[in-house]
């Protein structure tokens, strides 16, 4: 009888139910037929002996069913063919010893039925079993060979360090960074690879790993051959799957050219906002010429003044003394335009101090005067008065006004209608500091609004296109924006917001 995967033995089919009872008469018809064949032969009577078989065989193969049947035929069979004579003691007794025999093979087989239910659960439960460990050994070779290629074909350099600080593995990638064949590096010393005072950097992050935390951290690294590296390094504990961290995974990534490239474009624009500031300068030669002359001019005055009154007999001393401190006043404003002007000039790395944004303004109004006069143009201030301090490059925000400003007044230039350049400074609701600048002129480029900060655009015959795409940079690197509207009735606003903490963005 054959068990599906449950254990549970599958019902026969019509079939194979006829030949099963077919075999408990064919059984006991082949004892009756051999037993006959003894007696012919005048043999010892043998069909307790035969029948029992048969009975056994009936049972064993074809079940408890058709073998009840088997030993019923067979007690019909010895009671009526070979001993018809019998008295019912004996014929009870014949009965009961072919009852007993089939209580006992029907337990026999019932045992075996059992325990082939539980040799096929078993038998399915190890197919089970040794399917899903094959899966598993499958999973885990792919797991360790996926793991091995990352390890050894990583562009990052990995390496395992144990509790004693010593290199347990290192991966190609870590070899070339260092120079150093790996089976060299491997039982090393971290002090000994990276130099007792890089290790004593390190050395608090690496225990605070092999404690459990995941950390990140980011150096110049010099190899043994002198050559600098900038690494990322990454500090992941290693430990079982219950018990303390037993090992440091190392992950570092070079960055060298990133931070060799980010240097060399803030370096670049740097350069870029000098040259921004000279070209702007330049074209105002002519009005700063104008505006240092006025105060010399006026010194001298002063100065011929003082000698009159001194050369008077007798001396006037009270109008002498007046003379020479306007002659002091003059000379200081002069003095005061030129320093203004060598700042502008001046090439270096920003220097950030607290700036009051209103001086600032004030001092580009009078920069620019010259300029504003010779084209007619007036100047209205509205500064607020309670505006704290920005953090800030001062003559980076010097050079952000003055492109405003010089970008305005030439909006005005060709136009006939009244010239106003209104600056206004206020305090935002989100504790930002904003500047306005707005002009009268012939307003933002229609279509082009969007552009206007772009590298390389603009609405000038003489310009670079370089001036707002320079002055929105530095405002937000300042961690403020710079944007442009329109301003109605006619011409265009420049707005910028400052932050008024202690943050800004390299």
């Amino acid at each position: 009888m054959s068990y599906p995967v449950t254990g549970k033995p599958i019902s026969p089919p019509a079939a194979s139910a006829a030949l099963r009872y077919g075999l408990a008469f064919a059984s006991v018809t082949a004892a009756l037929v051999l037993a006959r064949m003894f007696l012919h032969f005048h043999l010892p009577q043998t069909f307790i002996a035969l029948a029992l078989s048969a009975i056994a065989i009936t049972f064993w193969y074809a079940g408890s069913k058709p073998g009840i049947l088997a030993a019923v035929l067979a007690s019909v069979v010895r009671i009526y063919f070979f001993d018809p004579e019998l008295n019912a003691m004996s014929r009870g007794l014949y009965y009961l010893v072919f009852l007993i025999f089939a209580m006992l093979m029907t337990w026999a087989t019932r045992e075996r039925d059992e325990l082939e239910v539980r040799v096929a659960e078993r038998t399915t439960e190890l197919t089970r079993a040794n399917e899903e460990l094959k899966l598993e050994i499958a999973e885990r070779k792919q797991a360790e060979y996926l793991i091995r290629q990352v390890f050894e074909t990583s562009p990052d350099g990995i390496a395992i360090l144990g509790r004693d600080y010593r290199f347990q593995r290192v991966n190609p990638a870590y070899e070339h960074d260092w120079e150093i064949p790996g089976e060299t590096i491997v039982g090393m010393h971290v002090a000994d690879l990276l130099g007792l005072e890089t290790f004593e950097k390190v050395e608090s992050n690496l225990e605070r790993c092999f404690a459990g935390e995941n950390l990140s951290y980011a150096d110049w690294f010099t190899n043994p051959r002198g050559r600098r590296r900038y690494r990322a390094v990454t500090y992941s504990p290693l430990r079982p799957v219950a018990g303390p961290v037993d090992a440091v995974l190392l992950i570092a990534r070079d960055f060298t050219e990133h931070v060799l490239a980010s240097e060399a474009l803030r370096q670049t624009q740097s350069d870029l906002a000098h040259v921004n500031r000279v070209s702007t300068m330049g074209e105002l030669t002519a009005s700063l010429a104008h505006e240092v002359n006025q105060p010399i001019a006026a010194a001298i005055t002063d100065a011929n003044t003082c000698l009159r009154w001194l050369t008077r007999d007798p001396p006037d001393m009270d109008e002498a003394r007046a003379a020479a401190l306007r002659t002091v006043k003059d000379a200081n404003r002069a003095a005061e335009i030129v320093s203004r002007v060598r700042l502008l000039f001046k090439k270096g790395t920003p220097q950030r101090e607290l700036v009051h944004v209103n001086e600032v303004i004030r001092e580009m109004i009078v920069l620019l005067h010259s300029e504003t006069t010779r084209y007619s143009v007036s100047v209205l201030s509205d500064l607020a008065t309670d505006l704290p301090q920005v953090v800030g490059d001062r003559v980076q925000l010097q050079q952000v006004l003055m492109n405003l400003m010089i970008n305005s007044i030439d909006a005005m230039k060709g136009g006939d209608a009244k010239r106003e350049l209104t600056i206004k400074s206020t305090r935002t609701e989100n504790d930002e500091l904003m500047v306005s600048v707005s002009d009268t002129g012939m307003g933002l480029p229609p279509q082009q609004a969007d552009q206007i900060f772009n590298a390389f655009f603009t609405t000038k015959s003489h310009g670079t296109g370089m001036g707002l795409r320079i002055s929105r940079s530095i405002v937000e690197s300042h961690g403020g924006r710079l944007w442009a509207a329109d301003n109605p009735p006619r011409g265009a606003s420049f707005h910028l917001t400052l932050s008024t903490k202690a943050e800004t963005h390299d």
